[in-house]
């Protein structure tokens, strides 16, 4: 029989064993269930919203928990109204995430690798500017704009949803490019590469996880901005597909079958893009947090 002294020290019983892995087995099975619940509860509304969506059309929401009857109506009349305003929205998302790289970069590179007097300072001005109100921005803007001539303009809206996308692209891609070793680069310029050689062909390869992940985040800002393009558009020939939502919500009645169509058919592209470049944001917001 064996006993607790005769077991060897740093052993358990072996009647122990048992109903440690029992309980080892009922902790996982909790965390388990409570992950499923919250993941339930996070995801609930996404489903409600493809459920919405399929409901018959018209100004009541008449939606069941299960889409037993589905109408895809909806879905016609939102491709069918907001083609167009999805290539707007897809050409202003791609043009801000890569106006946000092109300034962000250097930027971010100057400041991780170069002594600049006043950077803490600048970092700390970085930061500020992402905490000043969009509606701030955007009467700003819309002033600077109609003097520029650049209201319902694509390259008005590219400019104005960049003032999201630098400033944290800044902070992500500089905290990556802080752990950068310098020496490489040195090891380039005395082999003959010059400054702007050795960052385009040394430091943007290294650093593209980093890269990715700020130029996705850029694309998402522009991608779901509603308050600049409602305060930078006055008329419909330029109008993203935030903005064109909102025309089937009426004083009197509202088209909810199309509006949850159309935040479906917007949601794709976002969702598809976060899907295919997981690996590459994980791998970039975590890149600078160990030297």
């Amino acid at each position: 029989m064996t006993t607790v002294l005769d077991t060897p020290r740093g052993a358990l019983p072996t009647r122990s064993r048992p109903l440690l892995s029992r309980n080892s087995a009922l902790r996982r099975g909790l965390r388990t269930a409570l992950g499923i619940v919250f993941v339930a509860l996070m995801l609930f509304p996404v489903y409600w919203m493809v459920n919405a969506s399929l409901a018959p059309g018209g100004n009541s929401l008449n939606t069941q928990l299960f889409p037993l009857d589905p109408d895809v109506s909806g879905y016609v009349r939102a491709f069918a109204d907001q083609g167009q305003n999805l290539i707007t929205s897809l050409i202003v998302a791609i043009g801000a995430a890569v106006l946000s790289l092109v300034v962000a970069t250097p930027c971010a590179y100057a400041l991780a690798q170069f002594p600049i007097r006043g950077s803490n300072t600048l970092l700390f001005v970085v930061l500020i500017a992402q905490m000043i109100p969009g509606i701030v921005i955007a009467n700003a803007l819309y002033t600077a704009y109609n003097t520029l001539g650049l209201l319902n303009t694509i390259p008005g809206l590219v400019l104005a949803d960049t003032t999201a996308g630098i400033p944290f692209s800044i902070l992500i891609i500089r905290a990556f490019m802080e752990s950068f070793p310098k020496e490489i680069v040195e090891a380039a310029q005395i082999d003959g590469c010059g400054q702007v050689r050795a960052f385009w062909s040394i430091v943007l390869p290294v650093s593209i996880n980093s890269l990715i992940t700020a130029g996705i985040f850029s694309f998402l800002f522009a991608w779901s901005d509603f308050l600049m393009a409602l305060t930078l558009t006055t008329g419909q020939s330029i109008r993203p597909v935030t903005l064109g939502l909102y025309t089937y919500i009426g004083t009197n009645d509202t088209d909810w079958s199309s509006v949850m169509a159309t935040a479906v058919i917007a949601s794709v592209p976002a969702v598809v893009l976060m899907i295919a470049a997981q690996k590459y944001i994980a791998a970039g917001a975590t890149g600078g947090a160990v030297k």
